[in-house]
């Protein structure tokens, strides 16, 4: 059956290769993200009937309200939300780091994800949809002083927190926790980690479960 997914984070990594796999499997994609140029090359390639841009910054609440309401229009509904936007640190622990990071990390990280999340449930407790967050393999370890690391902590118990709210609305939600993935968000190759592919088939292999079935959280980690 076909689903309308919306996609944070969608113009590169994680979340384009999920979009990539989700027009893949017959679905439709409304991609967010900031590079408008990035998302409008990803939708020529995935198809206009398929894919609609929708330029924003997360952190901008009119704007991410602007974009689930253009999604909805244009598609007439919202299945599935996958709330993947998200940014890394600059400098190693909280001594070592730039305080201009720490805020804007925990603006992308925390306040904007919760944002999208709210913004989402009106349209999924209508589809009986599905809600979707990208954690990190660094909320199931302690990594010294990590700004980064309590962000996806965050994450990690509002996705708990956001199961119990919704379960009886019939609304499933899912924490995705992958590892080290090879994506722009790292400033030189990692050739031993995750692929973004590998991640977009984690979130594939979520939605694809009987509705019966939610899987709360799932880990994807590097052999190495």
């Amino acid at each position: 059956m076909s689903k309308v997914l919306f996609i944070t984070g969608a113009s590169s990594g994680i979340g384009a290769a999920t979009a990539r796999a989700a027009v893949d499997a017959g679905h439709k994609v409304a991609l967010v993200a900031r590079s408008e140029d990035k998302l409008n090359d990803l939708v020529t390639e995935l198809g206009e009937d398929h894919a609609i841009a929708l330029p924003c910054d997360v952190t901008d609440v009119s704007a991410q309200t602007t974009a689930f309401e253009a999604a909805a229009t244009r598609f007439g509904q919202i299945d599935a939300v996958f709330a993947n936007a998200g940014l890394g640190a600059t400098g190693k622990g909280t001594e070592g780091g730039d305080i201009d990071n720490f805020r804007t990390m925990i603006d992308v990280n925390i306040f904007a994800l919760t944002v999208t999340c709210k913004l989402a449930i009106a349209h999924l407790k209508q589809s009986k949809g599905h809600l979707l967050l990208t954690g990190s393999r660094a909320a199931h370890a302690t990594l010294p002083g990590s700004v980064y690391g309590a962000t996806k902590w965050f994450v990690r118990g509002y996705a708990e927190n956001l199961h119990a709210e919704l379960a009886e609305q019939g609304v499933r939600v899912t924490n995705i926790n992958p590892g080290m993935v090879d994506t722009p968000f790292f400033d030189e190759g990692k050739p031993d980690a995750l692929r973004p592919e590998d991640v977009a088939g984690a979130v594939m292999y979520a939605l694809g479960q009987p509705d019966r079935v939610v899987i709360p959280s799932l880990q994807i980690y590097p052999m190495r």
